[in-house]
């Protein structure tokens, strides 16, 4: 493979990150063809040490997930890193996905009814006086008032635990790529000293 082929096949790869960040990788990896040249390498055997420019993107956009979410801590940051680990590989998302979209599928849903007491707490408080609530006017305000409490306790609880979970995605995505790092990285047969 020639550097203009895997510089091309990182690109695509990279397709969907910020161009700033996807151009200082090019850049990098044109410095590794350009070191590799002038130590008289051929284009295709540096491509060949570099690896799989597919599989580099890949990587490198799980990383850059990563780093976007400890940097942000937003919704948007946490789908890039939940995204970007789910990308490492097939087997994690058969193992992975159904439970992971489990977890989330349940904590969307207690988001929902956290917001829906919320709400009703609000109506009890408004409509309650005026519907002849059970025990008074002050009970109609204090139970409204104690039910939208329980629920802004209930999602800042839920808020911590997907904060959690999306730092133990990050952190297996890290794991993941330490693991298989060594694995996927082609070994170079080095010769050192002069057998004579």
């Amino acid at each position: 493979m020639t550097r203009t082929e895997f510089l091309s096949r990182l690109r695509q790869g990279l397709v969907g990150l910020p161009m700033s960040v996807a151009a200082e990788i090019v850049a990098d990896y044109e410095t590794h063809f350009d070191d590799g040249i002038a130590a008289g390498r051929s284009e295709s055997e540096v491509a060949t040490a570099l690896g799989d420019p597919a599989r580099l993107a890949r990587e490198l956009r799980a990383e850059a997930g990563a780093q976007r979410w400890h940097q942000e801590k937003n919704p948007s940051a946490a789908a890039a890193a939940v995204f970007a680990v789910l990308g490492l590989g097939a087997i994690d998302i058969l193992i992975l996905l159904p439970i992971l979209m489990g977890v989330i599928g349940t904590l969307f849903g207690m988001f929902i009814a956290v917001i829906a007491l919320f709400v009703s707490g609000g109506a009890i408080m408004v409509a309650g006086p005026f519907a002849g609530f059970p025990g008074g006017v002050a009970a109609a305000l204090l139970a409204g008032l104690g039910l939208m409490a329980g629920a802004a306790s209930a999602g800042a609880l839920l808020a911590i635990l997907t904060i959690w979970l999306v730092n133990g995605i990050v952190w297996f995505a890290r794991l993941h790529y330490r693991l298989l790092k060594p694995a996927l990285t082609p070994q170079a047969n080095v010769v050192t000293g002069d057998p004579a």
